[in-house]
């Protein structure tokens, strides 16, 4: 048996599977976000534990006899958080999250310093690590005095598992840190922001074991004390790595609360100025690229919550058949956009609004903004060297075909649905704890799911929707700096 820790930003989710990558069951603890002043985002690293602490008891209390059996652990978790530990490994402050936008100014100090881009691919985002301690030292000197050790999410829940401080390569690229081509930390770029390499933890690849299981909770939960903890994989590594995107051209679109467009590359393709994240895959010599955009059912969970009907009843009521983009353009800036504007203080609009715009325009226009959103990533992508045959749609905004048929048609390009199961993050990370504790080939494990279902573009749209994609585009340089 083999156990995938799944930490994220709303909760922790267990996912225990067999040695034939079998689901046996889940678990789940919840999260909630705490922000204090506009722009903050920030969770306290023992909520972690605790939601961590009730997934774990969920799971064994259905299925305790197999998770007994548990031969390997995998993390997955939320990237870029800071979370600060002085000498003593106690935690200094809440953890400064992903969706925090509070350090723009000193990413975009940090960000004119060619270095950065040069070594780690990227934009510095206001989102990323780095920013994050030069804010702390700028605001809450004291506190940063004090830092012995950085540590992302997941690699604090690491830290209570195993007492370890370790990461690996994936998470880690997102730091604003890491020399992503060679894989390690930068020591020039640490200094950048007063750190250096014994302020950051010891480097391993996703797939190799990254500390063992405490004696304490192996005899809590029942199991062998020493079961080897793998390096995991950030959130959309590990989700990569559970549907198998991990070969040289695959890909998948998420339409979680934020959306991503990823492709796996087996060398470095570095373009920092599309805002593409290159970033390395949690499999050794792989790297991958993806496109972000802040707000993918986030936006249709807004327009829910401002009409009172549920998302599923906001798209049952566009039907079946793909429409024709209407005249109101939808922008899904709703907490600003990293690709490929990289512009936090831009906000969302409806744009070519009339009496006639009822409640279904408006779905449609936010299901279409979402579309060239993904757009805007493909165009970036491509820019940067990678071009895509297909993609695989994941993420619970994947269940409404008709915004799968908008995305296809805007992509220009196939869309691959997955057979009925779960392949996220939690399951990628449990295949790492397959890895690391067998030694299995990582390419005969992270195998993709079968296909369900394919949509295919619809070409007798494909001129409207282009044209509608162009007045998407020619949007954003009219309302940036007017918000």
């Amino acid at each position: 048996m083999y156990l995938g820790l799944d930490l994220g930003t709303s909760g922790i989710k267990a996912l225990l599977i067999d040695d034939g990558q079998a689901i046996i069951g889940s678990g789940h603890g919840s999260l909630d976000v705490s922000r204090p002043h506009h722009g903050w985002s920030e969770q306290d690293p023992a909520e972690w534990v605790r939601a961590c602490r009730e997934a774990i008891a969920e799971l064994r209390a259905v299925h305790a006899k197999e998770f007994a059996a548990i031969k390997g652990i995998g993390l997955s978790g939320q990237m870029h958080g800071a979370t600060l530990l002085d000498t003593a490994d106690a935690v200094l402050r809440p953890c400064i999250l992903w969706n925090d936008t509070r350090s723009f100014t000193e990413a975009a100090k940090l960000d004119v310093d060619p270095r950065f881009r040069k070594l780690t691919g990227n934009i510095v985002f206001p989102g990323f690590t780095a920013p994050k301690l030069a804010w702390v030292k700028a605001n809450e000197p004291s506190i940063f005095a004090k830092v012995a050790k950085v540590l992302l999410p997941k690699d604090y829940l690491r830290f209570w598992l195993t007492g370890e401080h370790m990461s690996e390569m994936s998470d880690s690229a997102g730091t604003s840190w890491l020399d992503v081509e060679k894989r390690r930390w930068s020591p020039d770029l640490l200094a950048a922001t007063e750190l250096d390499e014994k302020h950051m933890p010891a480097l391993v690849e996703g797939t190799e074991r990254a500390g063992g299981l405490r004696a304490e909770l192996a005899s809590e939960w029942g199991v062998n004390a020493g079961i080897p903890v793998a390096g995991g994989a950030g959130d959309n590594a590990a989700s990569a790595c559970g549907m198998g995107t991990v070969g040289e051209g695959h890909a998948f679109v998420s339409l979680g609360t934020s959306g991503v467009l990823f492709a796996a590359n087996a060398s470095y393709l570095p373009n920092p100025q599309s805002a593409v994240h290159t970033f390395c895959h949690a499999l050794p010599a792989t790297w991958h690229q993806m496109g972000v955009i802040l707000s993918a059912t986030d936006s249709l969970n807004w327009l829910s919550n401002i009409t009172g009907k549920s998302a599923g009843e906001l798209t049952g009521e566009l039907g079946d058949a793909l429409k024709t983009p209407g005249g109101v353009t939808f922008l899904p800036y709703l907490s600003g956009e990293r690709t490929p504007h990289n512009d936090a203080a831009i906000r969302g609009a409806f744009v070519g609004l009339e009496h006639e715009s009822h409640r279904a325009a408006l779905t449609q226009a936010v299901l279409e903004g979402v579309a060239f959103a993904f757009r805007d990533s493909l165009e970036a992508l491509r820019s940067a060297g990678t071009t895509l045959q297909r993609v695989t749609a994941i993420g619970g905004g994947s269940r409404s075909r008709y915004w799968l048929k908008a995305i296809a048609t805007a992509l220009g390009i196939p869309v691959d649905v997955p057979a009925d199961g779960d392949f996220g993050a939690a399951f990628g990370a449990a295949r790492l704890g397959l890895i690391a504790a067998s030694g299995a080939d990582p390419l005969a494990v992270c195998t993709a799911p079968a296909v369900a279902a394919t949509i295919e573009p619809e070409q007798a749209l494909a001129v409207a929707f282009e044209d509608a994609y162009k007045r998407y585009r020619a949007l954003y340089p009219a309302i940036r700096g007017t918000m």
